[in-house]
């Protein structure tokens, strides 16, 4: 909203565009952190005294806090950038029970108890003046620390904090005056007297299945040590499928879909176990058998040997974060900043990694010991998060009443009927004059000078993380590299003709992926691909004619890897396909490339983890799409399991063909042994006359309505949100070959912009927490998304009017907004190289998955330079405005109920002929038919027409299977 020096709303990020960097931030419980992400030094040192300026002493007009934080529109609607995200979270499940926790664990007057997003209730009457003088009391050097995190100028960054010091003097309190250290100077949290069991009932139409959230004060986060045992501890209770709670509670009893933890770092760290997809009728009875199975474990010698291969991949994932992220020690520094000695000692604790060291010599005694104290033998607070078709009234929540409201739609009505009757005509008028006064103060020009005199630095400034390909069997077709790296691969070759794809970047570990495609697969088939991945390294093992039970698997695996993975190839820029990932030591190359091989064809379909797996996915409410599917699979492998067994099997042989296979290896490739003999053993029983599967393509599987959007247009109500949201698809290039591609990426960065044309029309006004645009090149289009609106009309119209005067000629373009758009798009170059792993995959995705030249990025670069803007007009004609038009887009809303028939009329009157449908109506039986004498499980399954979710299928709106 501006800084003294720089008193224009959305400066700083339209200065912090040009330097190639973007600003964000977020509120936790005990700290608020303002992030500046910068691609090279010369542009971080521009902007950082901007910046930090923008925290210390910003403007915090009455007008911004107006529209930013909350106000009342002209027709008696609560909204505002802060009161959009909050509406959007507050009545929702996690956000429920997440609430209830603290106030349990927590008594009055200790903070943690809070909710620092502010309750809507709250915002609704929160003053401007009462947000300066907090920021006044909080935001000083004292209360302040600054994390840097990469390749810095050591001698001018201290000049430039010098300058920054002596600037803010005359905005700061006195650096004599008193100043209470919140959390370490605050009232310490008192430990629980007992433990506490309560019930929270959220809204969700699907009432089969409910969550269970357990929560411990666990020991200091300052405590290295007891960190590090806690860490370990909770691996090895719910770390894997073969750890006791997973094991127990998922694999065996089938009580749950899952046991996760969590651990907030505090004085008293929170220690959260969540169980999920819990059957509703079962909740009490599940969590009596969590606490009891706890005391078993407590009374259970631990299995030692398990707990030190966990000590030690977990020192192996340590290093391997200090290489992929500098969160790692942004974090500690945090944690230590909040609650450790201000004279750095606890910050030393980063140094080394001894305290692993420590644990590897704790007996079981000592295991069993600290598992008591913290965790089987302490006091909890469990909440049973139980759905309920009703809405909870979150005020009757705070108040400690759990009196269920007919419907959320309805309080939700008579408060704003209430308000607008309260308000009379004459105030609605006064509200609307007031926010139309707050959208002018706000949005005054920047003064060209000031954006102008910001020169963007030279891209050479940037320093791109280098790596080297090279290649072996059939990738040689793509070519051979001339460099030291390819004559290393050329010694190893063994005539293995295996596609092979080698990025040498200098890491410590050996990243290993094989893609496998999809299209073998026979399309019948592919919707059981979600119960062969889930289950693909937590099954048996078929070795040496004895089957190795997966618990041992896992174990075995979790010894010899930092990680592993299966999923789709999304992060390779190519979700049609599967992709197997391992992350090794360099040394457990072999015995990586030795794992793919026993997964892919000695694997046993377990059939009693099947059942499992549909029981709870089939009941679980995040795989909607796909219930009604599982349970017909669930019905199969009770009446005809080896219906089931034979269709895994014929999905196991159309995905382990030599044809399907494309291996990447990213590794420091001078300290790699056998870095291509090592894959004989992937491909020793292998037929490899084949020539290699062409790639697959996400918009070769398009529907019919995917390849040609168009005046399709769904409204789903959701009783679990407050606010709205909207996504619409439309075409766009299908190739980054194209020539429209250069002026899209412009014209796109512009319109996105921070504080740009979308910002300032919609979130600066309160329309909603955020818009996006997205280009979809896999798939031939693009997409526009509002986020969080408490009128998604309002967003979505707004935002069709911003580029419709653009290309209308009506309103004209910013040239340095279009230089800081450019430079956004070199930030997201580099953004997406920021680390060795990255920067190698991106290497691989720009030569394999879409056949582009090694410098195309470079190229690419130099075209955005020259686009002109009679090129970002046409594609804004052409591809962009579109997606606004119900003749070619495709629009799915989401809102909550008491939206529905406001937001029908709106878009209608738009041109879209929404239809409204329940979430349930979306499920599909993709074609697999049961006896229908066993579909009674499934009547109740119906959409708002009565229909079942079979017959009222549409067609799929982007993808085919």
């Amino acid at each position: 909203m501006g800084s003294k020096s720089y008193r224009y709303k959305g400066v700083l990020d339209k200065l912090a565009t040009r330097a190639y960097s973007t600003t964000n931030a977020w509120t936790a419980t005990d700290h608020t952190a303002y992030t500046l992400d910068t691609a090279g030094w010369e542009g971080f040192a521009r902007i950082l005294p901007v910046y930090l300026e923008h925290i210390v002493a910003p403007t915090l007009t009455d007008s911004g806090c107006y529209t930013e934080v909350h106000h009342i529109n002209g027709e008696g609607q609560d909204a505002g950038v802060v009161y959009s995200e909050m509406q959007g979270v507050q009545n929702n499940q996690g956000e429920l029970m997440d609430l209830k926790s603290r106030r349990l664990l927590y008594p009055e007057g200790i903070g943690f108890r809070y909710e620092t997003g502010g309750m809507m209730e709250h915002l609704r009457v929160l003053t401007a003046d009462r947000i300066r003088q907090f920021h006044h009391e909080m935001y000083q050097p004292k209360n302040l620390c600054l994390v840097i995190v990469g390749e810095i100028d050591h001698e001018s960054l201290l000049s430039i904090l010098d300058s920054f010091e002596e600037s803010i003097f005359d905005d700061i309190p006195t650096p004599d005056a008193p100043f209470k250290r919140p959390w370490t100077d605050s009232k310490p949290t008192p430990p629980l007297k007992s433990s506490l069991i309560e019930t929270v009932e959220f809204p969700e139409e699907d009432e089969e299945t409910g969550e269970i959230q357990v929560s411990y004060l666990g020991p200091s986060c300052n405590d290295a040590l007891a960190s590090a045992a806690l860490n370990i501890l909770l691996t090895y209770l719910a770390g894997s499928s073969a750890s006791v709670l997973e094991n127990t509670i998922v694999e065996k009893e089938h009580l749950a879909s899952a046991v996760y933890y969590s651990t907030e770092p505090r004085p008293e760290t929170v220690i959260q176990f969540s169980l999920g997809s819990v059957a509703t009728a079962r909740l009490s009875e599940v969590a009596t058998r969590f606490f009891r199975l706890l005391e078993e474990t407590s009374l259970t010698e631990f299995d030692l040997v398990y707990i030190k291969d966990c000590i030690q991949r977990e020192r192996r994932q340590v290093k391997s974060a200090t290489e992929s992220s500098g969160s790692v020690f942004a974090d500690s520094i945090i944690k230590d900043f909040l609650f450790g000695s201000r004279d750095g000692s606890t910050l030393k604790d980063l140094e080394t990694l001894k305290e692993y060291d420590t644990l590897e010599t704790w007996t079981d005694i000592q295991w069993r010991e600290y598992f008591k104290t913290w965790i089987a033998e302490a006091h909890s607070v469990t909440i049973l998060g139980r759905p309920s078709e009703h809405c909870l009234n979150i005020s009757s929540l705070i108040g400690g009443v759990f009196s269920l409201a007919k419907s959320l739609k309805s309080e939700e009505a008579a408060r704003i009927a209430a308000q607008v009757k309260r308000l009379g005509d004459n105030g609605l008028k006064d509200l609307e004059e007031k926010l139309a006064w707050a959208k002018a103060e706000n949005d005054q020009q920047i003064p060209q000078n000031i954006i102008k005199g910001f020169k963007v630095p030279d891209t050479s400034s940037i320093h791109f993380i280098p790596t080297t390909t090279a290649r072996s069997g059939l990738a040689r077709k793509l070519g051979r590299p001339e460099n030291p790296i390819q004559d290393i691969i050329d010694r190893d070759n063994a005539d293995l003709p295996l596609f092979i794809h080698f990025e040498h970047v200098e890491t410590n570990f050996v990243h290993l992926t094989l893609l496998l495609g999809t299209e073998t697969i026979p399309v019948p088939l592919r919707p059981l691909l979600s119960i062969y991945l889930e289950n693909f390294f937590n099954s048996p093992l078929l070795r040496d004619g004895k089957a190795v039970q997966f618990e041992q698997v896992i174990m075995e695996l979790e010894k010899d890897t930092v990680s592993y993975r299966i999923d789709s190839g999304s992060y390779l820029s190519n979700p049609e396909m599967i992709v197997i990932r391992f992350q090794v030591e360099p040394e457990r190359y072999e015995s990586a490339v030795k794992w793919l091989k026993d997964l892919l064809w000695d694997g046993i379909f377990d059939l009693v983890s099947y059942n499992n797996e549909t029981s709870s996915r089939g009941t679980g409410r995040k795989e909607r799409r796909k219930q009604f599917y599982l349970k017909r699979v669930k019905r199969l492998l009770d009446d005809s399991p080896s219906t089931i067994i034979t269709q895994l099997e014929e999905i196991r042989a159309a995905l382990c063909q030599f044809s399907n296979f494309r291996v990447l290896v990213i590794a420091n490739i001078e300290k790699l042994l056998n870095p291509v003999s090592t894959w004989k053993y992937l491909t020793a029983n292998l037929d490899v006359s084949k020539p290699l599967n062409p790639l697959e393509t996400r918009i070769s599987r398009l529907s019919d309505v995917g390849k040609t959007p168009g005046n399709t247009a769904f409204i789903v109500p959701l009783p679990t949100i407050d606010s709205s949201f909207v996504i619409s698809v439309s075409k766009g290039p299908s190739s980054l070959e194209d020539p429209n591609v250069p002026a899209l990426m412009v014209a796109l960065a512009y319109l996105d912009a921070v504080e740009g044309p979308l910002w300032t029309a919609v979130r600066g006004t309160g329309l909603a927490y955020g818009t996006s645009f997205s280009r979809h090149t896999d798939s031939g289009q693009i997409s526009f998304d509002v986020f969080r609106s408490p009128d998604a009309y309002k967003a979505f119209y707004a935002s069709k009017d911003v580029v419709s005067k653009y290309v209308s000629g009506h309103t004209s373009f910013d040239e340095l907004a279009l230089e800081g758009a450019i430079s956004s798009i070199v930030l997201a170059f580099a953004n997406g190289e920021a680390t060795m792993a990255s920067a190698a995959q991106s290497s691989f995705v720009r030569q394999v998955i879409r056949g582009l030249p090694g410098d195309w990025n470079e190229t690419m670069l130099k075209r955005v330079r020259g686009v002109n803007i009679d090129e970002i007009k046409e594609v804004m004609r052409q591809i962009v405005l579109p997606v606004f038009e119900p003749e070619y887009s495709n629009l799915i809303i989401t809102c909550a109920p008491i939206m529905e028939e406001s937001l029908m009329k709106d878009f209608a009157r738009l041109g879209f002929k929404p239809q409204v449908r329940s979430l349930v109506s979306f499920q599909d039986d993709y074609g697999l038919k049961t006896d229908a004498s066993d579909d009674e499980d499934d009547e109740g399954d119906e959409n708002d027409e009565g229909e079942t979710e079979a017959e009222s299928e549409p067609d799929e709106l982007v993808n085919s299977d």
